[in-house]
């Protein structure tokens, strides 16, 4: 490769059509094959497969939504701020000082930890998060792994 040390426009100052023939065609995109990147498909191919290999074409696989599971949640700040309404509704168990929540009933499969827990609760579930069983031991509760 030449190395150019000076740009080819100086050479072409006041030429008029700067080495494209005839004034009209330096006009808009026409001489470059189009604006932007269109003629990637075609014209610009060859920059394509050299400089952009990945730009075309499908990449990778994704799990069909029916086959990957959906695993829904519930933090234990939010069954906390309704443990009333839950026992109100048949929902939960209120025995001494203590609630009793199997949150399968509700429809939850995994326990978070978002929020703060300020009655002594069991909960019941499949799954928890650490953090989520760190709260209700700090509060007097217990995380129960199991449910219907």
């Amino acid at each position: 490769m030449v190395v150019r040390r000076r740009r080819k426009i100086k050479k072409y100052r006041g030429s008029r059509t700067v080495g494209r023939g005839c004034a009209k065609r330096g006009r808009g995109s026409g001489e470059k094959g189009g604006k932007g990147f269109s003629g990637g498909h075609k014209q610009k191919w060859s920059y394509v497969i050299r400089y952009m290999p990945d730009y075309f074409g499908k990449h990778g696989f994704v799990r069909p939504a029916e086959v990957s599971p959906e695993i829904s949640a519930i933090n234990v700040g939010d069954i906390d701020e309704h443990i009333n309404e839950l026992v109100e509704k048949g929902l939960a168990k209120s025995e001494e000082n203590k609630f009793i929540v199997d949150v399968s009933k509700i429809g939850v499969g995994k326990v978070l930890g978002g929020g703060r827990v300020t009655h002594s609760i069991e909960v019941i579930a499949k799954e928890f998060s650490e953090s989520a069983k760190k709260k209700l031991e700090e509060a007097g509760g217990k995380a129960v792994v199991g449910g219907a």
